[in-house]
């Protein structure tokens, strides 16, 4: 019986001789991730045990990321906490300063996640790396002390699911709408547990940005991780960055699945998720009128370089409503520096908008940009719980960076096509 990619991935990582599906296996991780929120518990749990040092000092990644710059005093003192114990033990890929991103955006950047990596990282969205073909999912604050001790880590094996993208996407659909149009389908516990492995003609015309915007989302679904296998433009992308050798895994024709769903990109619009959860997604033509407070543009989910070109043509030239305040966050100091180079930083400022550091910031309700009572956002980020970004009764709607960027030109949610023609 063939395997799926998870399977093959998991296989490669582990001293088990046969699992299946339900069974819990011990597994060698190729990197361990945290960042300034979930690291100090983890490093609280770490020096409660006797042992000096942690398993591989090139496999730890510890990133400043949620709430920095700082915004309070105890924002500080985590971040210190952080600070101290990376010193302490010779983190090298420690990021701070001007050095830290947003940790799913920067890892991949640093060429720190491969192809057919096992990675755990004490944060929700670690699957982000399945856009490149590993297996990466997020765990708590323990279980992340105990891979920095051990290297190892305990999962129970997902079934997998698969969904397959057929036709082309329209203009303005990229991995945002995708995934949201995905999650809308089979909701945000459809998956649970399971890998999402997603393929497909229109998924292989995706760049590397818009596989990792797709496998972010895939715990939105409520799934362990999800994988889009990696092929030519995984490689090209990957080959000038990677720090270790890595392997390409592919599913086999007769893997098992759970399910099977395909979807035709032919007949999906840009997605809206309303309030106040991901899979609440409507097509752009069925919105209606909804007026905005606020836009932000930025995070793991779509605040690459692709996502600010996309933003930027739509806002050329345009300026923001007058009263909604446009938050652009950059998500790591590349891309930052590539969009000053390409002159979206300049569109940005003289559209009237805020341009803001390399920050997880307001996508978790941390700082710059949280909503007052009875307040609407449109944001590119990847949840929109109540209170998420703010006030319990405020409101936020997800999209992807086309929709974001024409919505702050007209201070709704508005189409591309409003603005472009």
């Amino acid at each position: 019986m063939g395997m799926t990619i998870a399977e093959k991935i998991l296989k490669s990582h582990t001293t088990a001789k046969e699992f299946k599906s339900g069974d819990i296996i011990k597994v060698d991780i190729d990197i361990a991730l945290a960042n300034d929120i979930t690291a100090p518990i983890a490093i609280k749990a770490f020096r409660s045990c006797s042992q000096k040092g942690v398993f591989d000092l090139d496999r730890i990644v510890l990133v400043l990321d949620h709430f920095t710059p700082n915004k309070d005093i105890a924002s500080a003192e985590q971040c210190k906490f952080v600070r101290d114990f990376a010193k302490e033990y010779h983190i090298g890929n420690f990021f701070d300063a001007g050095e830290a991103g947003v940790e799913h955006a920067l890892l991949p950047e640093e060429g720190l996640t491969l192809p057919g990596d096992l990675i755990i990282g004490a944060d929700s969205h670690t699957c982000t790396y399945g856009g490149l073909g590993a297996f990466a999912t997020g765990v708590g604050s323990t279980d992340f002390a105990a891979a920095m001790l051990t290297g190892q880590a305990w999962l129970k094996v997902p079934e997998s699911m698969k969904f397959i993208f057929k036709g082309k996407p329209g203009r303005w659909v990229g991995g945002k709408d995708l995934i949201l149009y995905l999650i809308g389908d089979i909701g945000v516990d459809g998956a649970l547990y399971k890998v999402l492995e997603i393929e497909g003609p229109a998924i292989s015309a995706l760049d590397l940005s818009n596989r990792l915007t797709m496998a972010n989302m895939a715990i939105e679904a409520g799934a362990k991780a999800g994988i889009i296998a990696p092929d030519a433009v995984t490689d090209a992308y990957i080959k000038p960055r990677a720090r270790r050798d890595y392997t390409m895994y592919k599913s086999d024709h007769d893997a098992t699945y759970v399910s099977i769903k395909e979807y035709d990109c032919e007949v999906i619009e840009p997605q809206v998720a309303f309030p106040h959860l991901p899979e609440n997604t409507r097509g752009i033509s069925e919105v209606g009128e909804i007026t905005l407070d606020q836009v932000v543009i930025g995070s793991c989910t779509n605040g690459r370089i692709e996502d600010l070109r996309v933003a930027a043509s739509i806002m050329k030239g345009n300026k923001v409503a007058k009263g909604l305040r446009c938050i652009i966050l950059p998500a790591t100091p590349r891309v930052f520096k590539m969009a000053e180079a390409e002159g979206l930083i300049k569109i940005f400022l003289e559209a009237g908008s805020i341009i803001g550091p390399p920050t997880c910031g307001p996508c978790l309700g941390g700082h710059m940009g949280i909503l007052a009572q009875g307040e609407r956002a449109l944001a590119t980020t990847n949840r929109n719980f109540v209170g998420r970004m703010g006030h319990p009764k405020s409101e936020v709607y997800l999209s992807g960076p086309a929709i974001a960027a024409a919505s702050a030109i007209t201070g709704k949610i508005s189409s591309p096509q409003e603005i472009i023609v």
